[in-house]
């Protein structure tokens, strides 16, 4: 089981990772091309909300819904024929109430989208120009929410199959349209940011298309229908919406650091997109890699009514983040400023910049390892069907953060924002394990605490290593190529630092795997 599970989140993470790298190159042109100003702002804050039910819906809320009840229909029929064609049943009539749904969400939007500025950044109603624009692009950038809740929904489907090469791609397609649109489209464009939002658009319905051969495939791709009260169609709808909200949490805490940004000094929004596209690095290779492929094994393990398997897959995806997730906070930290500068300190984008949104980045980087324990800690209770206790706990958090950037807005600017969002991830991710605990859910293995010494002692020598060696004053007066060679090399000797200390002090990644009859200990 360890061994399937480690090459499923290979491959969720090796396709995460292409789409990631395109999603810098993506964010240096637009550093480039279109620098820091209002019209950026204007952008970014558009982009918020298609980008935000990308998020949510790409990123758990419909697998956490759909997955459990996909995984429950091997209990049904007599023969797999038959269990098929109930499948194939369900699934017409999920896509399409959710496609009705979804488009009329999407007309909505783009009806009250002057409504929707004000409540994202208030503080454009001061630059009538920029709300305007932001107006036209978030108009013209809401069809990839359709799309995209589609999307979602193949996804959630080819992954209860266990395919998870072609979703985990598809992101891919959403960078390349607005890289096209930067270099191409742009210099075409009476107003050069536009082309951005139409690149958005565009992508929504690529996206789309690249998703439909794998269902063929498989035969899961019936004509949609819509049925009004349906029972199946309603138990998901009745998942769906929990589900949402309980993956929506840090994303929420992100509008809210926006709309509090756009009180700020220029820039500030866009600073804040910066430095979480870094975080969002490690958070998607990782965080995505690990729940997607653990949660149709948690859902098969509780369809199965098998509690040993349920808490060994669980206890394997919480190390992995440990091992994975501590190392990665520490190079965020350590080299904000470093990375910020090799990746978007070019023409319009300046030295008080790199500054500016290194120390946003430090911030988020504080939160990470939560993060990634609730995307795990998440799918333990969406598999159970059980997505009330994250919803619970998500507001919380969400209170909690709220009140931490009223505190920390004052004495720490744009960067308050976003610790008080890195704290509020954290107290979120205390809950949801708490909770596991507490009902017996999960019950770790009992070489925990040598596992969390071993991690932690590696990771104090890596920090160390870094925060010593790294003369972070002088990135910025280097030419690009030294500042990207300079970075790569360092990361290098962290990683090798960090990797030799766990060897040193006895850590061997067979211990990380999952057999059917213990976890071997370390």
């Amino acid at each position: 089981m360890g061994k399937r599970l480690f090459k499923s989140t290979l491959v969720v993470s090796g396709m995460t990772l292409v789409s990631r790298l395109l999603g810098f190159v993506r964010d240096m042109l637009i550093a480039r091309i279109f620098g820091v100003d209002l019209a950026t702002d204007a952008f970014f804050v558009a982009f918020k909300i298609p980008n935000l039910l990308r998020r949510l819906f790409t990123e758990g809320a419909v697998a956490h819904a759909l997955v459990p009840v996909i995984a429950g229909y091997s209990k049904l029929g007599d023969s797999k024929q038959e269990t098929n064609a109930a499948l194939k049943q369900f699934l017409a009539k999920m896509s399409g109430n959710l496609a009705a749904w979804a488009l009329i969400v999407t007309l909505v939007a783009m009806v009250i989208a002057p409504l929707l500025v004000m409540l994202l950044a208030p503080g454009f109603a001061w630059h009538g120009q920029q709300n305007e624009l932001a107006v036209t692009l978030l108009r013209i950038t809401m069809p990839f929410g359709f799309c995209i809740v589609l999307v979602a929904y193949a996804g959630a489907v080819l992954n209860a199959h266990e395919r998870y090469a072609i979703p985990a791609l598809t992101p891919v397609f959403l960078n390349i349209c607005m890289i096209v649109a930067a270099i191409w489209l742009a210099p075409r464009m009476d107003i050069p940011i536009t082309a951005l939002a139409w690149g958005v658009f565009g992508a929504g319905f690529v996206q789309l298309l690249v998703q439909m051969p794998s269902l063929i495939r498989l035969g899961l791709l019936p004509l949609p229908c819509i049925r009004i009260k349906d029972p199946e169609v309603d138990k998901v709808f009745k998942l769906l919406v929990p589900a949402i909200f309980s993956a929506s949490i840090t994303q929420i805490n992100l509008l809210l650091d926006s709309l509090i940004a756009s009180f700020l000094v220029s820039g500030s929004v866009s600073w804040l997109y910066y430095s979480d596209r870094l975080v969002e690095f490690p958070l998607g290779i990782l965080g995505m890699g690990l729940a997607t492929a653990i949660l149709p094994s948690l859902a098969n393990n509780h369809a199965a009514d098998d509690p040993v398997a349920f808490t060994k897959t669980l206890d394997w995806g919480l190390r992995w983040v440990f091992l994975v997730g501590m190392p990665a906070t520490i190079g965020l930290y350590v080299l904000a400023e470093p990375m910020i500068s090799t990746l978007f300190q070019y023409n319009e984008f300046t030295v008080n910049d790199v500054y500016k949104a290194g120390q946003s980045l430090k911030a988020y980087a504080v939160g990470l390892l939560g993060y990634l324990f609730i995307k795990i800690l998440v799918s333990g209770f969406a598999s159970r069907q059980d997505l009330n206790t994250p919803v619970r706990y998500g507001v919380y958090a969400m209170i909690a953060s709220l009140v931490l950037n009223v505190v920390l807005v004052y004495p720490l600017g744009h960067a308050g924002l976003a610790l008080a969002t890195s704290l509020g991830a954290l107290i979120n991710a205390g809950f949801l394990l708490k909770k596991l605990l507490q009902d017996r859910i999960y019950q770790p293995a009992g070489d925990w605490l040598l596992f969390l010494l071993r991690v932690t002692l590696a990771s104090a020598v890596m920090a160390a290593g870094l925060y010593y060696g790294v003369d972070k004053d002088c990135w910025n007066e280097w030419q690009s190529a030294d500042r990207a060679i300079n970075l790569v090399k360092w990361v290098g000797i962290g990683c090798i630092g960090y990797a030799l200390t766990l060897v040193l002090v006895g850590m061997r990644l067979r211990h990380l795997t999952v057999t059917n009859d213990k976890i071997t200990r370390f």
